[in-house]
């Protein structure tokens, strides 16, 4: 009876410890990814520049090669857009829309950098020799940053009718609302 009892007693200590099996972690470079870009953006919002770049250089070595790889060079390009190094911001906005063709915003950003760096005239001429037909996204906004919004328009416009199946599209077109509204 007093084995039965102990026995009994043992079992019962074990059910009624708590036992947990250890957890098991795994390393998924994609979640760091995303864990360094929002520290980051962090960063950004607390104007605390050189740190959000290396945050948003770890999460594109954790994620290379990827859409939200996209999310990530912008972001780096914003940062060095507000400490004033335009060309740094040049490389990253690019990369960016390299990654990824189809944000519009990727496109306003480098449009802006280009600006800031004074060479929209050449890219003026880059962009309208080349095939590709988002090249004329980015040369109806150079148009734009130049002050001529009519011909800028015009050129987006004529990309959003002959896109109409694009991601991008939909983008464009609330953007020449807005830009339609202070040309009239």
């Amino acid at each position: 009876m007093k084995k039965l009892l102990t026995l009994s007693l043992i079992c019962l200590s074990f059910i009624t410890s708590g036992y947990k099996k250890p957890d098991v972690y795994k390393i998924d470079a994609t979640k760091n990814g995303y864990i360094h870009n929002n520290r980051g953006l962090m960063y950004m919002s607390e104007r605390c520049y050189y740190a959000a770049i290396q945050e948003f250089k770890i999460a594109i070595s954790l994620n290379p090669d990827t859409q939200a790889t996209s999310v990530y060079y912008n972001n780096i390009g914003d940062a060095y857009m507000k400490i004033g190094y335009p060309d740094y911001a040049q490389d990253a906005y690019e990369r960016a829309i390299h990654q990824y063709s189809l944000n519009f915003q990727y496109y306003q950003d480098l449009a802006k950098c280009y600006k800031a760096l004074n060479i929209i005239p050449s890219k003026i001429r880059e962009y309208s020799s080349r095939e590709n037909p988002l090249n004329r996204v980015m040369l109806g906004l150079l148009y734009i940053e130049s002050g001529d919004l009519k011909r800028g328009i015009i050129i987006l416009d004529e990309f959003a009718m002959s896109e109409p199946d694009l991601l991008i599209t939909r983008s464009i077109k609330e953007y020449l609302r807005e830009k339609t509204k202070e040309l009239y």
